[in-house]
């Protein structure tokens, strides 16, 4: 295997030294135009490019940000993906984008390279319920930002969507089109968006008058089409089965579709549905899904935003002092055929 061309060999062939090589690559305007332009050859011809993984470490700021997610599956989490990226591109920056899985240990593991690869900060949407990971990557100094998360318990900088509130949309619609047996197919317990998304759930049951205690919850350990698929087929074989579903995120809701479309089961004559997220496939489903839409792109692009001021801000002296912000997003109804038929 070709060894990689280095500094030395641009050097050798060029006729000059190392640093005048480093020169011509860092500071051109230092070098006298003939020999910048043998140089310039030299490296051309050699196809040298230098390592810049180095230099960030001598420099000790790279050039990445981070981006630790639950579920790249998810186009939810594509698009916070490409609001981060675009927002860090702005700036010179990439984002290394990496997937948890929805596992706490590979979230651990991804927090080390990291803080081993010295990144710029971190954007990230925890697995972990206790905290204990965040506890762990705070000792190494990096900055990071929650991202779909209140940080809650900590000082951190956070964006996420009033997920009380969106809950809510997704059952008063339920409740204005004449539904009054409603489930709720929910999440791991510990992720606080499900929880909050059962708690406006209950609230709008409340508004209307309604027992909150009739929201049937049908839990689930992940937040997947397989998980909603499963969820459905629990459903199916309730005795007593509601008339509609709000589901924790759009994924489960097109499980439970899938599920009802298997059985037989009309919706949304015989179940109505409303998902959560309003990612593409929603639109696109058998059944246009209604759906909670979150504002996914804003939201990576407004935690990037956030933690690009306060890198820059610990990297000047002269610079006031980062403060720490929660950004939070509003929800939006999006009513499409999965939700339109009323008892």
């Amino acid at each position: 295997m070709a060894q990689p061309v280095g500094i030395k060999d641009v050097a050798r062939v060029a006729g000059v030294s190392v640093g005048t090589v480093s020169n011509v690559i860092n500071r051109p305007d230092t070098v006298a135009t003939e020999t910048r332009a043998r140089v310039l050859s030299a490296i051309d011809r050699l196809g040298y490019v230098r390592s810049e993984s180095a230099r960030q470490l001598r420099a000790g700021r790279s050039r990445i940000m981070g981006l630790l997610v639950l579920d790249m599956g998810n186009p939810f989490f594509v698009d916070v993906a490409r609001g981060a990226e675009r927002a860090a591109r702005e700036s010179g920056l990439g984002v290394m984008v990496c997937n948890s899985a929805q596992s706490p240990g590979e979230e651990a593991e991804y927090l080390s390279l990291f803080a081993e690869q010295r990144v710029r900060g971190v954007l990230l949407t925890p697995a972990d319920a206790t905290g204990r990971n965040i506890e762990s990557f705070r000792r190494h100094g990096i900055p990071f930002v929650l991202v779909d998360r209140v940080a809650e318990g900590t000082t951190e900088c956070s964006v996420s969507v009033d997920d009380v509130a969106g809950g809510a949309l997704a059952v008063r619609h339920l409740i204005d089109a004449g539904h009054r047996s409603i489930a709720y197919v929910s999440g791991p317990p510990g992720f606080n968006q499900v929880r909050d998304r059962r708690t406006g759930a209950k609230n709008a049951l409340v508004e209307a008058g309604l027992d909150p205690g009739t929201l049937r919850e049908l839990p689930t350990d992940r937040l997947d089409v397989a998980a909603g698929r499963d969820a459905g087929a629990r459903l199916l074989g309730l005795a007593d089965r509601p008339t509609a579903v709000f589901c924790a995120n759009d994924l489960l809701a097109l499980g439970v579709l899938q599920a009802m479309f298997a059985a037989g089961v009309g919706v949304p004559d015989d179940l109505a549905i409303v998902g959560y997220d309003d990612i593409e496939f929603a639109a696109a489903a058998a059944v246009p899904l209604t759906s909670v839409r979150q504002p996914a792109v804003t939201m990576g692009a407004l935690a990037a935003e956030l933690l690009l001021e306060e890198t820059e801000a610990e990297a000047d002296p002269t610079a006031r002092p980062h403060e720490h912000r929660r950004g939070v997003l509003q929800p939006e109804l999006v009513v499409r055929r999965s939700s339109l038929a009323a008892r």
